[in-house]
């Protein structure tokens, strides 16, 4: 397949306000966006560096102690440091396997979230760790290079090695190698869908499906719902741009950005494995998302597509507890199960 990049994904017709949050989500999403606004602030005023070192710091600050991830012995908890790509460092993985299940057993290889510029492989893994023992599954959860040290391709490659290195000692690790689902929210849905075609395009391996939450697709932010968020500070243009912006320098927007790096870029989207997406109805993304699943059926694919009203970007993550958040949870779960026959 050509990585020759799409022209899609711009437009310009008049749009109205920002589609209202869910009632369960509102308070959640004001202090989220006074959150989001300071550093957008700094980033004007200072620049992508030290916008992106406040935001690691606020993150880092805010973070609560990951807890026990092997949930009271159902799942095996292990780290690996694998061989990245060539020439560069190598890859950190958290494995986790379940320990009340027979394998050979199916596996969610999931890439974190953070804009490219922040987390790390323990980042809202409890969330996976609950779906591998639900449904009773391996979760394998890869830590990549980080933007703007380290710019596209390197989160990419990184997390394309880590996924070699999976299939390629699945048998050790119990996991059906043909059963492999590449999962990701964000950010790291990007590096999903990226990685899902990078796996197509260089012929291996054979991914068995793609989740992609809140996917971070298309650098040149020209959609509906990128301009209903224009300066609303809620995972806004400003967050957006300061992102794509460490992760592709001066090439953010430009002709030359390769799918990879942006997956929307993609000229056509055959012969990818079944995906399921989903978005907010109040989230910058969204559109890029519905535009992304459109263009899997248009190629023949197959897709799920949700899009959950009233929600604003990551509410299934910032806010789990709230119903709406429940009811995303469960259908990317209940896909899954779907997917797997568990």
């Amino acid at each position: 397949m050509s990585p020759v990049t799409s022209n899609a994904g711009s437009t310009r017709e008049p749009v109205g306000p920002l589609p209202p949050f869910d009632p369960g989500l509102a308070a959640v999403a004001t202090a989220y966006e006074d959150q989001l606004a300071q550093f957008v602030e700094v980033f004007r005023a200072d620049g992508v560096a030290a916008a992106v070192a406040a935001m690691r710091e606020g993150a880092a600050a805010g973070l609560e102690p990951v807890g026990d991830l092997s949930r009271n012995g159902a799942l095996a908890v292990s780290e690996h440091v694998v061989p990245g790509p060539p020439g560069a460092p190598d890859v950190a993985l958290l494995v986790c396997l379940p320990t009340r299940a027979r394998a050979p057993y199916g596996a969610v290889y999931r890439i974190h979230g953070g804009g490219m510029i922040g987390g790390d492989r323990y980042l809202n893994m409890p969330l996976y760790a609950g779906i591998a023992e639900e449904l009773g599954l391996a979760v394998v959860s890869v830590e990549y290079r980080l933007a703007p040290e380290h710019p596209h391709p390197a989160p990419v490659e990184d997390c394309y090695a880590g996924l070699a290195w999976t299939v390629a000692n699945a048998a050790g690790l119990g996991i059906d190698p043909e059963r492999i689902v590449v999962m990701g929210e964000s950010a790291g849905a990007n590096l999903a869908a990226a990685t899902a075609l990078l796996a197509r395009d260089r012929g291996e391996p054979a991914l068995f499906g793609q989740v992609l939450l809140g996917p971070m697709l298309d650098d040149r932010d020209g959609t509906c719902s990128a301009r209903q968020m224009a300066g609303t500070g809620l995972g806004d243009t400003g967050v957006i741009e300061l992102c794509w912006t460490a992760f592709l320098g001066a090439a953010r927007g430009g002709p030359e950005v390769s799918p990879y790096a942006a997956p929307a870029r993609a000229a056509e989207l055959s012969g990818l494995p079944p995906t399921f997406i989903d978005a907010g109805s109040a989230e910058i993304f969204r559109d890029e998302a519905v535009e992304y699943a459109r263009r899997i059926w248009r190629a023949g694919g197959s897709a799920e597509l949700h899009v959950w009203p009233g929600g604003f970007h990551s509410f299934h993550i910032i806010a789990p507890q709230a119903p709406l958040s429940r009811a995303a949870n469960q259908a990317s779960v209940s896909w899954l199960r779907r997917l797997f026959a568990v």
